[in-house]
């Protein structure tokens, strides 16, 4: 499916969706069109300007990280035509200022820590969609894929080049407060951008989700994800997995109680598939109890992705800035699994100021030995529809145990720290 996309049919949505892009006359995205010219030329621009310094002090590494960079998407949807309409999105990283100081996975410059945003020019989204089924929305190329809290299945929005899917889709929502998601992945365009060996994945991919509100205590979700690695990839065939799980989210206030109450549970089971390993094998859980009274949030939260000394439950398509810390010390479960457990607030201050921070205790799963603890602090302000200022903070203090020095002597054990000021233009 990835071949086809790539030659004929990818051929085809780009050069269609592509005349279209050119022609830049504004109207609404719902906008019906009676011909294929009103339907090219009655579309929608969108496009970003997001800048971001991002400092890293790595205890591995000999200097600091300073990472100046700038993300541009030009973005276009045409009207709909016989319900079938078309996205194309390009998407632009540059390094502002005069030197790239800072390892971008393929500037060779590794005496300095990881800033996973490499310069690079690509096209983000192109996708055809039909919507001539009632409750149904079909999407055929790459396109973005988000579901539920971005766990499993995420587009990591966080890093400048983001992660897309070459999928087929079918969203249904035909049946009262249900949602069927499907989806077949054929491959994956991942953080690290097309010139870098681990930019591309080839897979054979099938997502299955579905999700019930009818409850007014909360949503339950049912998923299945199915991944099938392609030898040779950069992700070994070795370790295809399938991931079946439940998820029961939601929050409740009774008439007599001032606060929300916040609840999260969700366990998934994870094993070998296809050309998978029998050591793939593992367990997820989610635990989360909060309250929301006057604007401020607090949240206990419990997660836990088992680790036997051999295979850590994975993740890899999940949106992982947002999961275990922000100074991003856990992407990769270590082999000895990972239990994070955190309190986390957020409030409103000063007319709009978003203040959010969390505080994270780490421990192995295997063995039962402290990785470290993590202090996030964030600050945002809106100030008008299109501009959105955020600066950010992560100190990661590693624990030093006998444990954790023998079996994460480059990770974990090690101290690391982050600050990040961002610019976001959206129009």
């Amino acid at each position: 499916m990835k071949k086809l996309f790539k030659n004929g049919v990818a051929s085809a949505i780009y050069c269609g969706v592509g005349v279209a892009s050119l022609m830049l006359v504004p109207m609404s995205s719902s906008y019906a069109a009676e011909t294929v010219v009103e339907a090219l030329s009655g579309g929608k621009v969108s496009g970003q300007f997001r800048y971001r310094y991002e400092w890293v002090d790595d205890q591995t590494k000999t200097k600091e990280a300073h990472a100046s960079t700038l993300r541009t998407r030009l973005g276009y949807m045409t009207g709909d035509y016989l319900d079938i309409s078309g996205f194309l999105q390009f998407e632009d990283v540059q390094v502002v200022g005069a030197n790239d100081l800072y390892n971008s996975t393929i500037n060779g410059r590794t005496e300095y820590p990881v800033v996973a945003d490499p310069e690079g020019t690509e096209i983000n989204q192109a996708f055809l969609m039909y919507k001539g089924v009632p409750g149904t929305v079909f999407k055929f190329g790459r396109q973005a894929i988000v579901l539920d809290n971005q766990r499993f299945i995420g587009t990591v929005e966080w890093r400048q080049n983001s992660q897309m899917y070459d999928a087929f889709t079918v969203t249904n929502t035909s049946l009262p407060d249900t949602t069927f998601f499907y989806g077949h992945v054929s491959g994956v365009n991942r953080i690290f951008g097309p010139k870098s060996p681990q930019g591309d994945l080839d897979m054979a991919g099938e997502l299955l989700n579905v999700a019930y509100k009818g409850w007014a205590v909360g949503s339950l979700v049912g998923y299945g994800y199915f991944f099938d690695y392609m030898p040779g990839q950069p992700i070994s065939n070795t370790l295809s997995n399938q991931t079946v799980g439940l998820r029961f989210d939601g929050g409740y206030k009774t008439p007599s109680m001032p606060p929300r109450f916040l609840y999260t549970a969700e366990f998934a089971k994870q094993s070998d598939y296809a050309d998978g390993a029998t050591t793939v094998d593992g367990d997820y859980v989610n635990l989360m109890f909060g309250v929301d009274v006057s604007d401020i949030q607090v949240k206990l939260n419990y997660e836990v992705l088992s680790g036997d000394g051999v295979y850590g439950f994975a993740t890899p398509f999940a949106t992982l800035h947002a999961f275990n810390g922000w100074a991003d010390k856990f992407l990769a479960t270590p082999r000895d699994g990972i239990k994070d457990i955190f309190l986390s607030a957020s409030t409103i201050v000063l007319d709009g100021i978003n203040l959010s921070g969390a505080y994270h205790l780490y421990s192995s799963d295997n063995l039962g030995y402290d990785y470290g603890s993590e202090l996030n602090l964030q600050a945002a302000k809106k100030i008008n529809k299109s501009l959105v200022v955020t600066a950010k903070y992560a100190a990661y203090s590693a624990d030093t145990n006998t444990n954790n020095v023998a079996r994460n002597a480059t990770g974990a054990a090690k101290d690391l720290d982050k600050f990040w000021l961002m610019l976001d233009v959206q129009f």
